[in-house]
This record gives structure tokens, sequence and C-alpha cells, in this order.
């Protein structure tokens, strides 16, 4: 019998198992996403506070230095995601604000 091998029904010893190891399948690391607030005249900084952090978990020392990114440079990153969750984020975003009545509009693109 093989001594790099387990026989059958045995798990393999300490020494055995880096063979094991070697056969897992490579598992590769999704793309990541940015989710951006965009800057308009009309949206009250408040709102964008409220905004970062229901939808993005931020603290308010964290929302009102993003919140000041979008005001000063017409975007700021909201957070960091896989493409599926950022885009549900815009999506919850948009909604968010014209349910309330703010044209404040996120996008997403490739980090």
């Amino acid at each position: 019998m093989d001594s790099n091998r387990p026989s059958s029904g045995e798990l393999p010893t300490e020494g055995e198992t880096r063979g094991v190891v070697d056969t897992l399948p490579r598992v590769e690391t999704p793309r990541l996403y940015k989710v951006l607030l965009l800057n308009d005249d009309f949206t009250p900084m408040d709102f964008v506070i409220v905004v970062l952090k229901r939808f993005f978990s931020k603290n308010e020392q964290d929302a009102q230095r993003i919140m000041l990114d979008v005001h000063h440079q017409g975007t700021g990153v909201a957070g960091v995601f896989t493409l599926e969750t950022a885009e549900m984020k815009v999506m919850q975003v948009n909604h968010f604000a014209r349910q309330n009545q703010h044209p404040l509009k996120s996008t997403l693109e490739p980090d």
C-alpha cells in the first residue's frame, strides 16, 4: 500500500494530509465594487449622514467625513462590496432617497 495515501475508511495522518490539501480547487477572490454617493444641490447633508449610517453602518464621525467628501469632491465612497451586495446597496439608497423626496443618487464602479 502507498504510504502517502490513507487506506479505505481511514482518515489521513498528519504526514498524509499534504497530498489531500494539494488537490483542493483554488477559490478565486471575487471582484469588489465601490458604492459611490453623488453630490447634488438639493439633498440635505443630514440626510446623507442618515443614509450612510442606515445602509452602510457608518458611525457619526465616518458618516460626516464621507458626506463632506460628497459635498466638496462631488462623490464619496460609502463602502466596497461584492457586485451583488453593491447593486443591492445602490438600489436601497436610490429608493430611500426617492421615498424621502431627495434627488440623492448612488452608483457603483469597480474598486
